[in-house]
């Protein structure tokens, strides 16, 4: 009996080492191509220079079409359809794809975010939302990104929407298994820390590394939004514009590069870890 025991212990442990992460996997995401002009080159430059494999993609936003044309002729890069119920920025506003008055301001733009005071108008959660046109809105994104982009693997929430109520969540869910794409709970992964506070494409680069050497095997997300710092993007406030450009600057590092290959961290895309899991 001892011995039996023993032996079923000796076997449950090497199943135990057989499931540990053997490697580290890291999904770089950059979120929010066709916002801007300068999104889109900052973008697809992280993708074809640097460590972004999977790219967000906004439809109801102005510079949709030439996204599109980019990562058309990018079809190696993993394309998302980053759903969006909000439009974060004072000097430019977004519209919903649908006639959908319940999750517009009085202006018909989104609203500037999900969560604040209850007492402020500025946010969608406290606005008198109807699920149905929120469910009509979002298979419109849907279907005007697929129709555009079949490509495209998962879906994802812009600011996290899809957490304001669990009816949303489970919309969300059901819109993806309709379309038969993944969603952001398909994947297992860890976060990243990515750069912290640094102020500076220097600072951040190095503080990327430094948060890459610690990484220990396993599969982790890191999810910034590229951009350049040029007049286009200066032209939005809260220092936007420079804030971006080290995003880009970080995602094409030659150093960071080098790193990456150095630890042997292999870089991965939505796609890749769904195919994984199943």
């Amino acid at each position: 009996m001892k011995q039996n025991i023993l032996i079923v212990l000796f076997l449950f442990s090497i199943q135990a080492v057989a499931l540990q992460p053997s490697k580290i996997r890291l999904l770089v995401r950059a979120d929010d191509i066709a916002s801007f002009h300068d999104a889109n080159i900052a973008c697809i430059q992280s993708a074809n220079e640097g460590i972004v494999r999977s790219i967000e993609i906004m439809v109801n936003c102005s510079w949709f079409p030439e996204a599109v044309e980019m990562l058309n002729k990018n079809p190696s890069v993993d394309v998302g359809l980053h759903l969006m119920v909000t439009s974060e920025w004072d000097e430019i506003k977004w519209r919903p794809l649908t006639t959908a008055s319940s999750i517009t301001d009085k202006n018909g733009y989104f609203y500037p975010s999900i969560w604040g005071a209850q007492d402020d108008t500025k946010h969608l959660l406290h606005a008198n939302w109807n699920i149905k046109e929120l469910e009509k809105e979002l298979r419109a994104q849907i279907e005007l990104g697929k129709k555009n982009l079949p490509q495209a693997s998962h879906i994802s929430a812009h600011m996290g929407f899809s957490h304001m109520a669990p009816v949303v969540k489970n919309l969300v869910n059901k819109l993806a298994g309709e379309y038969h794409l993944a969603t952001e709970d398909d994947i297992t992964v860890q976060s990243f820390d990515g750069w912290g506070d640094a102020t500076n494409s220097k600072e951040a680069i190095a503080r990327f590394i430094v948060n890459l050497r610690q990484l220990k095997p396993g599969d982790y997300l890191f999810v910034e939004h590229p951009g350049l710092d040029r007049s286009e993007m200066q032209a939005v406030k809260r220092n936007v514009a420079a804030d971006r450009q080290i995003v880009t600057d970080v995602f094409t590092s030659p150093e960071v590069k080098s790193a990456i290959d150095e630890l042997g961290i292999e870089l991965v895309s939505y796609s890749d870890l769904i195919n994984t899991k199943n």
